[in-house]
């Protein structure tokens, strides 16, 4: 509806003949009006939706819905006209006369948009006068002192709502119900203004039910048609009415509408709910068709929950393409009964809530398969190697666009060295989190070759080459050893790593920047830097450091003396825990810091003691099993681990004899002691063992299988020259 600009002062109702403002109010329109015309509602009854078959409402034959007739728009929702083509602002109610001089007060009060004077009840004298009805000589007819008496603002009770006032009350109360509705975003928020938006306004109480399952866009479901109690919303006691359709009368608990109802229902096909819900249009309870359909609904305790009379609407609430769920509105009884143009408005309020519940729907899909994606791309859990902890966090851009191009991981090497990898695709769209993806999955696919990093990056920047030419990302790569307690790292366009000391001194790393990947012909440089036990390295991408608010490099200095700060509270000698650490990290960020995702990785290096490592080099002849067992029982035995020296020594002898059988090098051994006792053979054979089961004829095949029952953990991994077999054991 059209708003004229008019004042929104509100006239005192019920104000004397001696308030000439307030005998205007009540008497300007009708003095327009001729008396023996007949009033036009602006919501007139062509426009309730024509009956519309539903698909999937049991017992309808057919699979395409048919037209819903002709929508009902109302005031606030966009347009000048009401449903029935006639102007909003055609009826007496709302006619703006031209200014004269005769007219005293050419700009009359109306009262505010939002605002809705008091309903009377049915059949009232202000419903006679409007309509024209009442014959000459009856106290409510035209052209009586009776009449007279109320177009002088005569005769009418204080507190009752002026005549021909309603229906543009009706249109006004719409636009702010579907207003309230539309404001919800999600499928709680738009019942939830359903429901506040109707109560006390419109109704006393009001109970919505929704299909379980919703149906989805497009698809078709299967099985019966099931209706769950979503919500239901009543008039508490320190609630009052003013402004509403209803009077303010004091709720009674323990009435009739505090029954309990089903909370699951299944429509029958053929039954009277289904042909309810087909029908679209709202119902009164009274009708024949409501009279067998709420029981079903509602359950057996439907009487004690329904009111008798016209105190309850039924209506279907119909989606794009089918009924999605139904509202009831109640009304107690001693409040008026609802009208025929009441009607009009619940099938308002079902259309706008149902068409409201399908975009939400469908967008809550979009959102939790986005959400699903970003966090399938994105490592599940960290490891747990050996020398080593790790913490992490990943913050989207915002809450609407879940997804990026933000990625951190940590993969396992061989030797008990570990990888930590942080990247960054441009933008945060599904293209890249797609994008980042790929490149993640190549990343790892690399770290398992044993690449250097400077080889990784070359590999990763020739992949995004062949996803585009605009796939453009930064990534950073090292790899940690805790046994020589270095760290080795290269840049690809990054910010560079953190690295906060022991005793509190927080440093950035110098590394070559490198190019971005995806540039092309950029050679990728590696350092080499110590990396002392008891020190954190953080990994971040540049939505940490970088915002609207501040440049890149002034960000990585308040990094670093946030972890400088951070790490004084704990003291120079205990570093501070990593999960508080990234949250301290992240409390850096201000209102405005969050223009990008953010992807923060820290690794604490706890590494492995010399006096906790055993290695030795084997010659691949036969006497190197023998040689080998022989080693590992001397390094149990000063370790103190001699219980577990058959087990370690059996296993041992395994490994090595499959090692030496094929080898032409050298073959290594290393033992290390850390929570659990870990056992290395590395050689030049590049073929991994397979386990399989050993036949009765073989003479080989069974050492592996006894690796799979005795150990812990075990595993093999190809090398840039050789393999690795590995295997662990408790200690005790």
């Amino acid at each position: 509806m059209t708003e004229h600009p008019t004042s929104h002062e509100r006239p005192q109702p019920g104000a004397g003949p001696a308030d000439p403002c307030g005998a205007l109010l009540r008497t300007q329109d009708m003095l327009r009006m001729p008396p023996q015309q007949p009033r036009q509602s602006p919501l007139p009854s062509a426009a309730l939706p024509a009956q519309a078959g539903m698909a999937d409402v049991p017992g309808e034959p057919g699979g395409t819905p048919a037209a819903g007739g002709t929508e009902l728009q109302g005031a606030g929702a966009g347009a000048g006209t009401d449903a029935g083509g006639a102007s909003a602002t055609s009826g007496p109610e709302h006619a703006q006369p031209a200014v004269t001089e005769s007219d005293p007060h050419p700009h009359r009060p109306r009262p505010a948009p939002e605002s809705i004077p008091v309903q009377p009840g049915p059949g009232s004298e202000q419903e006679r006068i409007s309509s024209g009805s009442g014959a000459p000589g009856d106290p409510g007819g035209p052209g009586t002192s009776g009449e007279g008496e109320r177009r002088q603002g005569q005769g009418v009770a204080p507190g009752s709502p002026m005549p021909m006032r309603r229906d543009g009350d009706r249109l006004r109360f719409v636009g702010a119900a579907t207003r309230r509705i539309a404001r919800g975003i999600d499928l709680d928020e738009i019942v939830m203004g359903l429901c506040r938006a109707t109560v006390p306004t419109f109704s006393d109480a009001i109970l919505v039910f929704l299909r379980e399952p919703l149906p989805v866009g497009d698809e078709r479901p299967t099985g019966p048609v099931v209706l769950r109690l979503r919500r239901t919303d009543r008039i508490p006691e320190e609630r009052e009415t003013e402004g509403g359709f209803l009077p303010a009368l004091p709720p009674e608990p323990g009435g009739e509408l505090s029954a309990v109802t089903a909370e699951l229902c299944e429509v029958r096909p053929g039954g009277a709910l289904a042909e309810v819900l087909r029908g679209v249009r709202p119902v009164f309870a009274d009708a024949p068709a409501a009279r067998a359909a709420l029981p079903e609904l509602l359950g057996d305790e439907a009487d004690l929950t329904v009111p008798p009379g016209r105190r309850a609407i039924l209506a279907p609430l119909r989606g794009r393409r089918r009924v999605i769920g139904a509202a009831l509105f109640l009304r107690r009884p001693e409040r008026p009964a609802f009208e025929s143009d009441d009607l009009l408005v619940a099938a308002q309020l079902a259309t706008h809530s149902a068409l409201g519940i399908d975009k939400a729907v469908l967008y809550g899909r979009e959102a939790y398969i986005a959400d699903e994606l970003q966090r399938t791309m994105l490592p599940e859990t960290l490891p747990r190697p050996t020398g080593v902890r790790l913490a992490s966090r990943y913050l989207p851009a915002a809450e609407t666009a879940r997804v990026g191009g933000d990625w951190y991981d940590a993969i396992p090497l061989p030797g008990s060295r570990v990888a930590l990898v942080v990247g960054d695709v441009m933008g945060h769209s599904m293209t890249s989190a797609a994008i980042m993806g790929q490149l993640r999955t190549t990343a790892q696919t690399l770290a398992g070759l044993d690449l250097p990093p400077q080889e990784v990056l070359h590999h990763l920047d020739e992949q995004a080459q062949r996803l585009g030419t605009d796939r453009m990302a930064t990534c950073l790569y090292a790899v940690y050893d805790p046994v020589s307690h270095r760290i080795t790292i290269a840049n690809a366009g990054h910010p560079p790593p953190v690295l906060l000391h022991l005793g509190g001194r927080a440093e950035v790393l110098r590394v070559p920047p490198g190019a971005p990947i995806g540039v092309g012909g950029v050679d990728f440089e590696a350092v080499e830097l110590d990396a002392p036990a008891g020190a954190t390295l953080l990994l971040y991408t540049d939505g940490l450091v970088e915002s609207r608010l501040r440049d890149v490099w002034t960000g990585i200095e308040q990094l670093r003396e946030k972890l400088a700060a951070t790490a004084q509270l704990t003291g120079p000698d205990h570093p501070p825990p990593l999960e508080a650490l990234c949250d301290e990290v992240l409390d850096m960020l201000g209102p405005g810091d969050r223009d990008d995702d953010i992807a923060l990785l820290a690794a604490r290096f706890d590494g492995i003691a010399p006096s906790d490592v055993a290695y030795w080099f084997l010659e691949p002849e036969e006497m190197a099993p023998g040689r080998a067992r022989r080693l590992a029982r001397h390094a149990l035995s000063r370790w103190g681990l001699e219980e577990l020296s058959d087990s370690v020594e059996l296993l041992i002898s395994e490994v090595v004899t499959n090692a030496v059988r094929y080898a032409s090098r050298p073959v290594t051994l290393r033992l290390l002691r850390t929570d659990v006792l870990r056992c290395e053979v590395t050689d030049d054979v590049p073929q991994l063992p397979r386990l399989r089961q050993a036949r009765a004829t073989d003479e080989g095949g069974r050492g592996l299988y006894l690796v799979n029952k005795l150990a812990r953990r075990w595993g093999a991994t190809r090398l840039s020259a050789g393999k690795v077999v590995w295997f662990e054991l408790n200690r005790g």
